[in-house]
């Protein structure tokens, strides 16, 4: 099977991108090094291509009931504008997918949903909508494989991210500059400086998944590289580089922010991920609720826990196995070499009694016995 390739492949390629199958797409697991990367995200800025991410709109005047019954957050406390965080649950409380949502009009939605579960996630939501009471009052589109994107992150985007994106908002949260988005805000522009006449809707939001401050672009495919250029000869001054999806994951590890495959999957819950503040019990029915409600009231059978290596040791890996006493209690999904902390970190599941922070395992790599610690989430915090 052939992969597929976003719209920026041969800028990519042109730029000694190494390149890897990730979710069935071809993309740049790193430039330079992933360590190079992680830090100039940390201390500069760096772009990333997340063009192989899903866009579905969800518009009309059901098309809050609809995501309501739906998602586990509460879509009624969007403005236009305004974003949030939300998953979609499975009847038994598995997550189909974790992902944002931002309303970008009184009765229009954009979900951004992950790459590896677009095939997924439409023929759900749409099987769902010819479910719903709502069905007559929403137009669904799943835009995926005409829009592209790229995230820019880092504590000195702000020195240039004006330059490319000028002037007030056209539609979404109404600013007179890009730099006057707040968190999870997201806006509309028509134009990039440097080039003539409406290039057409550029979605600009201020969300990140680095642990940094940062933007996210959204726009036609044909307009993404352009944009990536734009970015780049811009960034200078704040020492913009591109970066891989090493990187993406070292940052978003430290930081404990989830991805899909590892923290979640259709056998996990929000609840059981630490992700309890993500779900509205309060606003009424959605898919999943009566289990999640369950997991809450009670208490679920796992948790998810962050954790350091506190003795020199190869880096925890997905799949290893976490130890407490003489047996195995459950296991590393997510792990690495922290770059800002110079130590191994993950993230595992094991039973409710051993996620507190202070808790003291043990990994098992390479056949051999390391000990870890429990740690309060984030892992790593900003000086």
């Amino acid at each position: 099977m052939s992969l597929k390739r976003t719209p920026l492949f041969a800028a990519h390629q042109r730029l000694g991108g190494k390149l890897i199958e990730f979710g069935g797409w071809e993309m740049p697991v790193q430039y330079s090094s992933i360590v190079d990367e992680h830090l100039c995200v940390r201390r500069a800025s760096g772009i990333f291509d997340i063009s192989h991410m899903g866009e579905v709109f969800v518009t009309g005047p059901a098309a809050e009931g609809f995501l309501n019954e739906t998602l586990t957050n509460d879509v009624r406390k969007l403005v236009v504008g305004q974003g949030q965080y939300s998953q979609m649950c499975r009847e038994d409380g598995g997550t189909v997918d974790d992902l944002y949502v931002y309303r970008i009009a009184s009765m229009e939605f954009l979900l951004i949903i992950n790459a590896s579960r677009i095939e997924i996630d439409v023929p759900w939501l749409q099987e769902r909508i010819c479910g719903s009471s709502h069905r007559l009052g929403v137009i669904f589109e799943d835009a995926s494989s005409r829009l592209g994107a790229v995230a820019i992150q880092g504590p000195r985007v702000v020195q240039f991210i004006a330059d490319a994106f000028q002037g007030p908002s056209q539609a979404g949260t109404a600013v007179g500059s890009v730099l006057d988005l707040k968190k999870n805000e997201i806006g509309l522009w028509k134009s990039l400086s440097g080039t003539s006449g409406t290039m057409g809707p550029i979605w600009v939001a201020r969300t990140g998944y680095t642990g940094e401050d940062g933007f996210e672009v959204v726009a036609p495919g044909d307009m993404i590289e352009t944009i990536w250029n734009r970015c780049l000869d811009l960034g200078h001054v704040g020492c913009l580089q591109p970066c891989g999806l090493g990187a993406r994951d070292t940052l978003r590890t430290e930081v404990c922010y989830p991805l899909y495959g590892h923290e979640l999957d259709e056998t996990t819950s929000p609840i059981e991920a630490g992700l309890g503040l993500f779900v509205s019990f309060d606003k009424g029915e959605f898919v999943g609720r009566s289990v999640l409600l369950e997991q809450k009231t009670n208490g679920p059978k796992k948790r998810l826990a962050a954790f350091r290596m506190t003795d020199k040791s190869p880096p925890p890996r997905p799949g290893y196995a976490v130890i407490s006493g003489d047996q195995p209690v459950g296991t590393v999904v997510s792990g690495t070499q922290s770059p800002s902390l110079n130590q191994g970190i993950g993230l595992a599941y094991v039973p409710p009694t051993l996620a507190q922070p202070g808790t003291l395992i043990g990994v098992e790599i390479r056949g051999r016995r390391f000990a870890a610690e429990v740690v309060k989430k984030p892992i790593y915090r900003k000086p």
